[in-house]
């Protein structure tokens, strides 16, 4: 009886840590996307590479809005997977938000990405750069690619918008071999 009584103790003990560790992770990135707003703004205002927060090594480079779906998130520069923890981020060597090219932004599926299992073809996604010019795209494809695929990485002579995620939406590890692609062009 005695044994069983600890049994249970230990196991709500470890329960409400988990909980409260969920909670914790879930307060700290509600006040990250408050502090991305905030430095999103006063990049809108004129100022170059503002840090969210003071240890930060990114700062906001673009909105991505997803006018169908409402949402909307702060672009990171760099898709570190430190950087991807607080919202999507801009892959280095791919054009910049405000450039000509391929733009591509990644971020993780179980978090801001995760709207992209509700973005369909035709649907309009908007990006507004640091200068404030607003950008609209039309989605041309959806798909499910290996990750060693690089071609989603290759320039281009138009504006072209690609998102990566990790797939499946639903797996229960993260990672895994396969991304998914939505690629938008221009309007």
């Amino acid at each position: 009886m005695k044994k069983r009584l600890v049994l249970v103790g230990s196991l709500a003990i470890a329960g409400l840590m988990l909980f409260g560790n969920g909670m914790w992770m879930y307060a700290k990135a509600q006040l990250a996307q408050v502090l991305l707003e905030r430095a999103w703004a006063r990049t809108l205002h004129g100022e170059q590479g503002v840090k969210p927060w003071r240890w930060a090594d990114t700062w906001p480079i673009a909105r991505l809005q997803f006018p169908r779906q409402r949402r909307s998130y702060i672009v990171l520069a760099g898709a570190s997977g430190r950087n991807l923890a607080f919202g999507p981020g801009h892959v280095d060597g791919t054009a910049a938000p405000e450039q000509i090219g391929n733009c591509v932004i990644s971020a993780h599926r179980d978090t801001q990405f995760a709207v992209l299992r509700e973005v369909n073809i035709g649907d309009e996604i908007v990006l507004q750069t640091r200068g404030g010019t607003t950008i609209r795209y039309r989605v041309r494809d959806r798909r499910v690619v290996r990750d060693r695929d690089t071609s989603l990485l290759e320039a281009s002579s138009h504006r072209v918008l690609t998102l990566i995620t990790c797939y499946p939406f639903d797996a229960i590890r993260p990672g895994g071999h396969l991304r998914y692609v939505v690629v938008a062009t221009a309007v």
